[in-house]
């Protein structure tokens, strides 16, 4: 045959690089800290919800397509307790499988063949191949480093917005970078989607893990914004149990709507026990998230402090569970080989962030550590990277 297989819109995408990554350490015997899955199930009471839904019969088979009820009832409650933000649950809310769903679901929805997607650069994967699936060019704007954290250059920004954006894609707090937009920047962003009458879709499945006193707000929050808003969660970065895959997102009931319509003829419906488990994990006390963002900041500090012994340049995260670093220190630029190489000479894997970048040469020193894992775990690649600067 001489036409390709694959979709030309798909032809830039092979195997993602956590596929490649995670394969690399289970080859060679390595500590994970590429891709960002707790090793360790999240709590007790959630688990034996689902068990009990399972027993009970509760969504073994198809549950509603929107979600079921209880969950969606959680979510509004979620975003009305934390934000201030009332969101009525039969019409503006909607469960997905995961955010990544939840993701492709919006941008086919929202997206016609030709309009132009602003996102932040670096991105999460998906992001540029959900653009590409529905026909969208992708626009990148892109986060710098700046005195020990990554920032946002407004007028880049506005520059990059033409007659052709229909929205911008954003993602705070940010992976991989652990930036927390400000509420300056966020209402700059607000007040740019209100002049030009863009679209915002913004991925906010690390909500719950943000360190230092930095503030998590919605943009959807702002003013202008409720209405052109897909705000988009996820119960697997908060309650470590990503296997579930149970996202959502919550906007205006035209938008919901208009999202639904795409999500229905991807997976339909799915995680039906879990969705009632994850409604009871939406309703537990404040003490957990405070805990979990206890826990997640002092191993943050752990590994961020091991990584400066190692000889690394740091990137203190604010937010998320991934720390980035600059392997300019240690003699090297490619961040592709140094990744590769990195499990013989440390027993370690990480994922070189220049994969999501499209100028690929602003990413290409640099390099992304996940710290969800066991203390003891992150100890022992602390003490396997100190080798490095030997």
């Amino acid at each position: 045959m001489t036409r390709p297989l694959l979709n030309s819109r798909l032809a830039e995408f092979g195997t993602t690089i956590f596929a490649e990554m995670s394969a690399l350490a289970a080859r060679t015997g390595s500590i994970n800290l590429g891709q960002g899955f707790p090793d360790t199930d999240g709590p007790e009471e959630i688990r034996e919800a689902a068990v009990r839904a399972l027993r009970d019969g509760l969504g073994n088979q198809y549950p509603p397509g929107p979600g079921v009820p209880e969950l969606r009832s959680a979510i509004a409650d979620h975003q009305r307790e934390r934000y201030g933000l009332a969101y009525d649950p039969d019409a503006e809310v909607l469960v997905t499988a995961g955010a990544t769903e939840a993701i492709a679901a919006a941008l086919l929805a929202l997206v016609e063949p030709g309009d132009e997607v602003i996102a932040l650069e670096p991105y999460y994967d998906s992001y540029a191949a959900c653009i590409a699936m529905a026909g969208g060019t992708r626009v990148p704007v892109t986060l710098r480093p700046h005195e020990g954290a990554y920032v946002l250059d407004l007028d880049e920004l506005r520059a990059a917005v033409t007659d052709r954006t229909r929205l911008i894609l954003l993602n705070t707090p940010h992976n991989p970078t652990g930036t927390v937009l400000t509420r300056a920047e966020l209402t700059a962003v607000a007040e740019l989607a209100v002049e030009r009458d863009l679209l915002v879709v913004t991925d906010e499945v690390y909500e719950h893990l943000v360190f230092d006193g930095a503030e998590h707000l919605p943009i959807a929050s702002l003013p202008g914004m409720r209405e052109r808003t897909v705000t988009i969660g996820s119960a697997g970065k908060t309650f470590s149990f990503t296997g579930w895959k149970v996202g959502w997102i919550t906007a205006s009931p035209e938008l919901t709507s208009a999202v639904r319509s795409a999500k229905q003829f991807l997976t339909y419906v799915s995680s039906g026990p879990f969705q009632y488990a994850i409604a009871e994990a939406l309703r537990l006390p404040a003490a957990y998230f405070d805990a979990l963002r206890a826990d997640l900041g002092a191993k943050r500090d752990l590994l961020s402090e091991g990584l400066a012994q190692a000889g690394f340049d740091v990137y203190r995260p604010a937010g998320t569970y991934f720390v980035t670093t600059d392997i300019r220190p240690l003699g090297a630029t490619d961040g592709f080989a140094f990744c590769r190489s990195l499990p013989e000479r440390a027993g370690v894997v990480a994922i070189p962030n220049a994969v999501f970048y499209d100028h690929r040469e602003a990413g290409a020193p640099f390099v992304r550590f996940a710290f969800c894992k066991r203390t003891e775990v992150l100890e022992e690649a602390v003490s396997r990277l100190k080798g490095l600067s030997a």
